[in-house]
């Protein structure tokens, strides 16, 4: 099945692609709308424009790289992981380019002609990307659950949920400082050092070496680099050795001693610690679940 956003139209590419609907639900004649789902992809590029505003909750998994722009402004490069959000106002156009995605996301689309109490001001907001903020994380959740134990929330619940959604959207935008580009890597540095990560994923990878690929010093290089991607330099290649994990664990038959060893792991407990801490399960236990074998 496509990735294809359920409301709007725009273009959409995509290599390799995979994607599972989970939940899906509609109040009010579509005038807010539930989607979670899984979607997999090695690569996907969307440029899309819809007449809802859209508020997108990453659940679990994430992405290498994730750059948004919107009317040839760079908005976000860096990767989505579990927990960060999204906000699209109705009719904005986004262009998103998108690597080696694997993640579960829900998405709320909220018609602005509904007319909700606290979502007046939405269409007055910009797009913001990749945000915290644990009260819509906890209200998406608590919907998403709800759902996946087979109970349809009534129209009024949601849109009260709705509501409050809204107002720390807005919250969320008055929490937003000025932009410090030049507090960040480069495109053309942010891709050399992925490609040193990418290239080196099975050996000790420290931080001066990956500062030098930057060409910058290694306490410049630390800063920038968690201001373009939101991690620090290392969760940023633990997160990395974790998602291929997930992948060799779904799709071949290797030893979990194997794949801890193949990325980098200084031993198949560390790895399985890891794992654990990041995920909430063991490697075994994720290949149980989420391998096609199983």
């Amino acid at each position: 099945m496509s990735f294809k956003p359920l409301l709007g139209d725009g273009r959409i590419r995509s290599l390799e692609e995979r994607s599972e609907p989970l939940q899906t639900a509609s109040w009010a004649g579509s005038s807010i709308v539930f989607d979670n789902r899984r979607w997999v992809c090695r690569e996907a590029e969307l440029r899309w424009t819809a007449p809802h505003h859209l508020v997108v909750l990453t659940e679990e998994g994430g992405t290498s790289q994730t750059s948004i722009r919107h009317e040839a402004k760079s908005l976000y490069d860096g990767m989505d992981r579990p927990g960060v959000l999204t906000f699209v106002p109705a009719g904005a156009e986004r262009h998103g380019f998108y690597r080696n995605v694997d993640l579960t996301y829900s998405a709320l689309w909220i018609d602005p002609d509904a007319r909700i109490p606290g979502c007046e001001r939405l269409g007055d907001l910009p797009i913001l990307v990749n945000k915290n903020d644990q009260v819509i994380a906890t209200l998406m959740g608590s919907l998403r659950d709800e759902m996946a134990l087979g109970h349809k929330p009534d129209t009024a619940y949601v849109e009260h949920l709705v509501g409050l959604v809204g107002l720390r959207v807005a919250t969320l935008n008055r929490e937003q400082g000025p932009s410090l580009r030049h507090g960040c890597l480069s495109r053309r540095v942010l891709g050399r050092v992925r490609d040193y990560i990418d290239a080196h994923m099975n050996s000790d990878i420290s931080l001066s070496a990956l500062a030098a690929v930057a060409d910058l010093a290694v306490d410049s290089f630390a800063r920038r680099f968690k201001a373009t991607t939101g991690l620090a330099p290392y969760a940023y290649v633990i997160e990395e050795r974790v998602r291929r994990a997930e992948t060799l664990l779904r799709e071949t038959g290797l030893s979990i001693s194997t794949i801890a060893f193949r990325l980098g792991f200084s031993s198949q407990s560390h790895f399985t610690t890891t794992f654990r801490r990041l995920r909430g399960m063991t490697p075994r236990v994720y290949r149980m679940h989420f391998s096609p074998e199983s």
